[in-house]
């Protein structure tokens, strides 16, 4: 029997345990920057709308609750600027991640067909290829790529790793090319609540794709967000014909959010409050570490929106990683997210205050 696992790469952060050793015999405990976990708790509003759905003994539906899609279309047409958004344009998912690794495969692609996704991406964009049997391309421009046999071109922005912002009038032009090969777009757009020194926009604005969802999708994540990584809560929004179709399929495979995640993003969904609170601690922590890095040598490039840090000493990033795991900070290798991050690290906002305060102590 031919292992699946074969066609993948080496999980990534197997690689990082010897450092994150290192940095956890630190007299002062470690300082984990690694991973982008939230660690703040989880608003109280959403855990109340968890508890009171709590009593859900029968199965839930793979679309979701009429008050769910109520929920999503509303919220992509405050937030992201969509019009005319119906329950036929959103569908919820199992985390994004689930989403993105097995998107190809629910596609129908394979052999022949080229998925494409950031020169420095997300490594689960080339796992999804893989997976598929598909072949991984990575661009740094999407319109110059070759169109044959392209059938799907993942966007970011803002990026994981680099925080790098595609304006509008890229998003518009990318669009229009894609819509002209025939390419189906996938925006994934989990951190586009988190601009700092941009104001993110989505490929669903009239502005990108002229009041139409033909070809496009939109992935969206409440982990970041609203602090629900462990719930598992994310949804698509875009193309009807696209999103119906991953419905069928997604049906037979019994990809459903539970039930009292379903009603736990009804509540997220519905306020803006505990957004703008978590933004505010995550602003104070990159203020903190930004200047700490920089004060400790590092030069930092794009990181102008998302969770992360993308910061360089010019070295190997595997060099940086051991220096800063000598002072108890863990960070990941920019490496991990393609050839092109050699040089760099990725240093994410996720640590408690007090544990951003103890990096900035050791940087100094």
């Amino acid at each position: 029997m031919s292992a699946v696992s074969d066609r993948l790469p080496v999980f990534p952060w197997d690689k990082l345990e010897p450092y994150k050793a290192t940095a956890a015999a630190h007299p002062g405990g470690i300082v984990d920057l690694s991973v982008g976990t939230p660690v703040d708790p989880v608003p109280e509003l959403i855990q109340k709308a968890l508890v009171a759905a709590a009593d859900s003994p029968g199965y839930p539906t793979v679309w979701g609750t009429p008050e769910l899609r109520d929920a999503l279309t509303g919220w992509v047409e405050r937030r992201l600027g969509a019009r005319d958004v119906t329950h036929r344009h959103v569908l919820p998912i199992v985390g994004s991640k689930e989403l993105v690794a097995w998107l190809p495969t629910q596609l129908g692609l394979g052999p022949g067909d080229k998925v494409a996704y950031p020169r420095l991406a997300y490594p689960t964009y080339e796992v999804g290829a893989r997976l598929a049997r598909a072949e991984p391309v990575v661009y740094d421009d999407p319109t110059e790529l070759d169109p044959t046999g392209l059938k799907l071109l993942w966007l970011n922005s803002p990026s994981n790793p680099t925080g790098k912002v595609l304006s509008a009038a890229e998003l518009t032009r990318i669009v229009a090319w894609a819509r002209e090969h025939g390419v189906l777009v996938f925006s994934d757009e989990c951190y586009i609540e988190l601009g700092w020194e941009a104001d993110p926009v989505s490929v669903l604005h009239p502005d990108v794709c002229g009041g139409s969802y033909e070809g496009i999708v939109s992935v969206h994540s409440l982990s970041k967000r609203s602090n629900l990584a462990g719930y598992r809560a994310a949804f698509l929004a875009g193309d009807p014909a696209v999103l119906g179709e991953l419905l069928a399929i997604r049906k037979h495979g019994g990809m459903m959010t539970s039930a009292p995640t379903q009603a736990a993003v009804v509540a997220a969904l519905a306020d803006d409050t505990h957004v703008r609170e978590q933004r505010e601690r995550y602003a104070a922590r990159r203020t903190a570490l930004r200047d700490a890095l920089l004060g400790h040598g590092f030069r930092i490039e794009h990181s102008e929106a998302s969770l992360y840090l993308w910061a360089t000493r010019d070295e190997s990033c595997w060099s940086t990683v051991a220096h800063l795991a000598e002072l108890g900070i863990l960070v990941a290798p920019g490496d991990f997210y393609g050839e092109a991050g050699e040089k760099f690290v990725r240093v994410a906002l996720t640590a408690s205050d007090e544990r951003v305060a103890a990096a900035v102590e050791r940087l100094r």
